[in-house]
């Protein structure tokens, strides 16, 4: 019994943690965009190329055969429609949001997803939404509302623009988390990510390739966001995160869902100082009860989904 308690509390810390990685990376990335003129796109590539590669390089330390889903002509479509429309879309239209608004928005606006999961599950069952549901759905309308406007109608505490991005953030991680359903029942989460980032990072490149370097200031508190951006914010968040399952259920995992907009929220308020008004503060804990409403729901429709922003 104690073994099994002292499990469970080890995945409650891998997946905490790594969902807090994951939102403070997005605080890094807003002040890579907006105090060292580093662009979306290039940290895009840059992120994506780096990551992808080195999971690929740990699944194959860890002797998994990276090679073998290239084998399986359904496998070898799935995986370029993930990569190039899911991990790609999902990293781009965050990290615009954040170059055009701040992180802790941008997370919660991605955070959407459930939403849309769900949405789209009932509206291809024809099934017809729960009181439940309604419930969720009339939350994260009001959660957005109150994100954007903080209670005020007369103008936006967000930029239009990033509000665009953050919801086609959101349609994005559903499509990726629907997208990498079936294959994740085949092969393991960090081949199919690992593969999926560099197919998405390498198609990047041939539009906007990252070398030479932008011609910014590259200094080392620059070489340090990017680091941990990369290293923290992406390898060992989802590393921590994939192990993590070993211990805990499905539901409980969910955690995720919840610490990472809110670590992103705390970190942009306390280290970048952006104004966040009560009314904001409602509907971003809106969306997270949004989030948690679904989760179980999202759950059911893909099982053993994982994400990483």
């Amino acid at each position: 019994m104690a073994v099994q308690v002292s499990n469970r509390i080890k995945g409650l810390m891998m997946v905490i943690t790594g969902a807090a990685l994951w939102g403070l990376s997005g605080t890094a990335a807003q002040v890579l965009f907006q105090e060292k003129q580093i662009t979306a796109e290039w940290l895009v590539v840059v992120r994506m190329m780096i990551s992808g590669s080195t999971l690929l390089l740990f699944a194959a330390c860890k002797r998994m055969a990276i090679f073998s889903i290239w084998t399986d002509i359904k496998s070898i479509v799935s995986l370029l429609l993930f990569g190039f429309v899911g991990m790609l879309g999902v990293q781009y239209t965050y990290f615009a949001s954040i170059a055009t608004g701040n992180a802790a928005t941008a997370t919660l606006l991605q955070y959407l997803a459930p939403v849309y999961i769900v949405l789209y599950a009932m509206a291809a069952q024809k099934h017809r939404p729960s009181k439940e549901v309604m419930l969720a759905i009339v939350l994260a309308l009001l959660g957005t509302f109150l994100l954007i406007t903080n209670g005020s109608t007369g103008e936006l505490k967000v930029p239009l623009i990033s509000v665009v991005w953050g919801i086609l953030s959101g349609v994005a991680l559903a499509f990726y988390t629907l997208a990498s359903a079936q294959m994740l029942k085949k092969w393991h989460s960090i081949i199919v990510v690992g593969w999926g980032m560099v197919i998405g990072g390498g198609g990047m490149c041939f539009v906007f390739p990252p070398f030479p370097l932008p011609a910014v200031r590259w200094d080392v508190e620059t070489w340090l966001l990017i680091f941990f951006v990369v290293v923290f914010g992406t390898l060992f968040a989802f590393l921590l995160f994939v192990e993590s399952i070993r211990y805990l259920s499905p539901t409980e995992s969910s955690l995720l869902s919840s610490v990472e907009p809110l670590s992103a929220v705390i970190a942009s308020i306390v280290f970048l100082h952006v104004p966040f008004g009560l009314f904001q503060a409602i509907g971003a804990a809106c969306i997270m009860v949004t989030v948690l409403l679904l989760s179980p729901k999202k759950e059911r429709q893909s099982s053993n989904s994982t994400s990483i922003t």
